[in-house]
């Protein structure tokens, strides 16, 4: 399904499509055809395509974008779910059939013990290959980063040894356009348990933009036909989306579905919470059942976390990049 977004256009869901006297307007600017490949778990579907359709809407200014919404027909999903990819996405042979712009592609919840074992393998590398000549920019979200490097030049990750998890500050550490404007420090979300090493990308031929003292690299880039974009981090995260991420944890942990405790997200509750969720972890080991849940505490933020600041210059700079190039090929021709 394609769904037209501009700056006056509300966003609920991919089944909002403009009626067709809204597709004649003026605008300033070439449509642009962006891609999103959503391949993460189900409870963050619907959140993640509504993410990235207000962070494009955002970053858009005059210029309209004609989004299509897909997901990887090898990725296990809930019935629920399956319906609402079935009924509200395209078909990923559509894909195929156009040209694109820009396209984002998002990881998925890991199932195997090897990314190259994962019942999706073989629809992402074939992805990761059309991208290269039918887009002019990708962006490869998190795990999809990881795999991504994995099948061009074969670069493993390396696991953690704990979970990188919270609000990090990133610097810039070479001038590019893509993160001109960029707040400094950038104040990232990453939630991985596993890293792509600085070294590894060095000695395979790519660009780190961006990287943390803590969390290591951020950003990086490749250039083949379509630039590259990779992100070890979340930049499209919402404010509350970590905490969501943590409460299931906790959840999952009172179910008994994982065996150790969950780490408090780094730099992101104020420190009264901090204090509050240390003393209900006590209680979570000592009485572990799920219907503890009810008796977590109140949860705040710290104030400083800025949610959303670091995306919007990030995908403005995308956007005018996917546009400079578009109307310079059409000046070609």
């Amino acid at each position: 399904m394609t769904i037209l977004i501009d700056r006056d256009q509300g966003i609920s869901s991919p089944a909002l499509v403009p009626a067709e006297g809204d597709l004649a307007r003026d605008h300033g600017g070439a449509d642009l055809n962006i891609g999103l490949i959503n391949n993460m778990p189900d409870p963050a579907l619907k959140a993640t395509e509504r993410q990235f359709m207000k962070l494009l809407q955002a970053a858009a200014g005059p210029r309209r974008i004609r989004f299509h919404c897909f997901s990887l027909p090898s990725v296990k999903r809930s019935p629920e779910a399956k319906w609402h990819v079935e009924s509200e996405y395209s078909e990923l042979t559509e894909l195929r059939r156009h040209k694109f712009d820009g396209l984002i592609v998002t990881g998925a919840e890991p199932v195997a013990p090897a990314l190259d074992q994962e019942p999706y393998w073989r629809d992402l590398t074939e992805l990761i290959e059309w991208a290269k000549i039918n887009t002019r920019s990708t962006i490869w979200s998190c795990l999809a980063a990881h795999a991504a490097v994995l099948h061009l030049d074969r670069i493993e990750r390396r696991r953690l040894p704990a979970k990188c998890h919270g609000i990090f500050d990133c610097d810039t550490v070479t001038n590019d356009p893509l993160t001109r404007a960029a707040p400094a420090p950038l104040k990232v979300s990453h939630s991985r348990l596993n890293e792509i090493a600085e070294g590894d990308l060095d000695a395979a031929g790519y660009q780190v933009l961006t990287r943390s003292a803590k969390a290591g690299v951020d950003i990086f880039v490749r250039q083949y036909a379509s630039r590259f974009v990779f992100f070890q981090g979340h930049p499209e995260y919402d404010a509350l989306s970590l905490q969501r991420e943590y409460l299931r944890d906790v959840g999952r942990y009172l179910a008994r579905e994982r065996d150790d405790y969950p780490h408090l997200p780094v730099s992101y509750f104020d420190a009264a919470t901090e204090e509050k969720l240390v003393r209900f972890e006590k209680q979570a080991r000592h009485q572990r059942h799920p219907a503890l849940t009810n008796d977590l505490p109140a949860l705040n933020l710290r104030a400083d976390i800025a949610a959303g600041s670091v995306a919007a210059a990030l995908f403005r700079n995308w956007l005018q990049f996917l546009g400079s190039e578009a109307e310079a090929s059409v000046l070609a021709c």
